[in-house]
């Protein structure tokens, strides 16, 4: 390899913009995925509370 080919394929590389939209979808993924799990997570202990008082009330001589 030569210098030349080198300083040609960083050039292209440069240019791609194809790398970036991927790295672009991946971060949005990402943040998709952790405001998920944090909604999960603040909405889990309510969730499970709600039905219990929901199971309680159908049978109230049987434990959840």
């Amino acid at each position: 390899m030569t210098i030349q080919t080198i300083k040609r394929a960083v050039l292209k590389f440069a240019k791609d913009e194809d790398g970036l939209t991927i790295v672009e979808y991946a971060v949005a993924g990402g943040l998709i995925t952790v405001a998920v799990v944090a909604s999960f997570i603040a909405l889990g202990g309510k969730v499970d509370t709600t039905i219990q008082s929901l199971c309680q009330a159908v049978n109230k001589n049987v434990a959840c």
